[in-house]
């Protein structure tokens, strides 16, 4: 106990001889303490040195490496040369370059939605690829009660293919308007499995044919009706022009369904497939665009009159000429909808439908027998991705929502600007 209390005792005197010393040192060597002014520029040099450690991080959590600056940055994240006590908001974060690319919209139909800038234009060479498959029975006699059938059936099973390149050139006249011409070219083939009607054949015949020849050339002209404020939609009016350029189906022969030259039969399908409609169309148009960030809402409704032909006739296989008189297609109304979505900066992705009502084909003024309205339906989905500034690869699949509509449809796109 005594030996713990002698140490004590001696841990204490050394400690207060330490002080001692220590204070009797600082007392004839230490400077005079620094004035208020020299104390706050310390403070303000530190501060600076924390804003630029501070911002050095956030560069870092960014995704970008830190510098730091030279100037010093205020603390509270005001921006510089605000004036004291302002209260305007500022964006943590990196900011956006001057010149910012906003992924455009999946094209799925056939009219873009956004026009092209004046003096600029825009080369799009695109490929399309068409698939469709349908059945056909049709009886050939009468009969005496439901369930005897006097005379023949034909049954023919259609696969069609149909390949279309085309180029379409966009220029803008105006800000607000732009023209464009588009030139295809069509490869088409098509094989029809049947039974040989008005014989007693009992074994398919297969019938190929195909033709490739250019398209029906098209000119368009769209324009931005409105400049729409407070959630108001873009609103575009469009008028395409179709001509009839293409091979149509009064050029080709036809293999005759009933008697032909010497007294032959025939399929009643043409020997060699057209490329074009055969018939003048203009098709009007309003398109409507809503950005709702990061989506963009869009449809169109579309009304398209096909102008008919007089005097048609075409010929049959072995040269005879079958006149036909005149010849009117139904006109089409489509309305089609749909809704993109911006993905990154390069990529969006897209859904629509796409709706046509085709009306009944007249001939010398009175509905072709066996034509009705025709209702064309497709669900399609489209991917875009900007591979430059100036250049986007686009891709759309429809599929076929009713019968009459091709079963699959493959579109690929790629607008370059100029």
């Amino acid at each position: 106990m005594k030996t713990f209390c002698e140490d004590r005792t001696l841990l204490l005197v050394a400690c207060s001889s330490v002080v001692w010393a220590c204070t009797s040192a600082h007392a004839q060597d230490v400077p005079p303490a620094p004035s208020v002014d020299q104390r706050i520029e310390a403070l303000q040099q530190l501060v600076a040195e924390q804003g630029r450690q501070i911002e050095a991080l956030r560069q870092q959590v960014n995704g970008q490496p830190g510098v730091a600056n030279d100037a010093p940055q205020p603390a509270n994240n005001a921006p510089v040369g605000a004036a004291e006590g302002s209260t305007q908001a500022v964006r943590v974060g990196v900011a956006p370059s001057e010149d910012p690319q906003v992924p455009k919209m999946v094209q799925l139909f056939d009219q873009p939605g956004i026009l092209t800038p004046r003096g600029h234009y825009v080369l799009e060479p695109s490929m399309q690829y068409g698939y469709s498959s349908s059945n056909r029975v049709a009886l050939v006699g009468y009969t005496i009660i439901p369930a005897l059938l006097i005379g023949l059936i034909d049954v023919r099973e259609v696969k069609s293919h149909v390949t279309t390149a085309a180029l379409a050139a966009r220029w803008g006249i105006t800000n607000r308007l732009e023209g464009e011409l588009k030139i295809p070219y069509v490869y088409r083939s098509d094989s029809t499995v049947s039974r040989e009607i008005f014989t007693g054949s009992a074994s398919d015949r297969v019938f190929n044919n195909s033709g490739k020849a250019v398209g029906d050339i098209e000119v368009a002209a769209r324009y931005q009706l409105n400049q729409p404020k407070n959630d108001f939609p873009f609103l575009i009016g469009s008028l395409r022009f179709k001509s009839r350029t293409g091979k149509d189906p009064f050029e080709v022969v036809t293999d005759c369904v009933t008697r032909c030259v010497g007294n032959t039969t025939g399929t009643g399908l043409p020997m060699e497939l057209p490329t074009g409609s055969g018939f003048y169309s203009l098709q009007t148009g309003l398109t409507w665009l809503m950005p709702s960030d990061p989506a963009v809402f869009f449809g169109s409704f579309t009304y398209t009159h096909n102008f008919g032909r007089s005097d048609v006739s075409r010929t049959v296989l072995g040269g005879e000429r079958e006149f036909l008189g005149s010849i009117k297609p139904g006109d089409v109304l489509g309305i089609n909808f749909g809704v993109g979505l911006a993905i990154n900066e390069h990529s969006t992705f897209s859904v629509g439908v796409d709706m046509n009502s085709l009306g009944r084909t007249r001939q010398n003024g009175q509905p072709v027998a066996g034509s009705v309205r025709t209702q064309l339906s497709s669900l399609l989905l489209g991917y875009s991705y900007r591979i430059s500034p100036k250049t986007t690869i686009n891709v759309a699949v429809a599929a076929g929502l009713t019968p009459d509509t091709p079963n699959l449809t493959l579109t690929v796109r790629i607008p370059i600007a100029f």
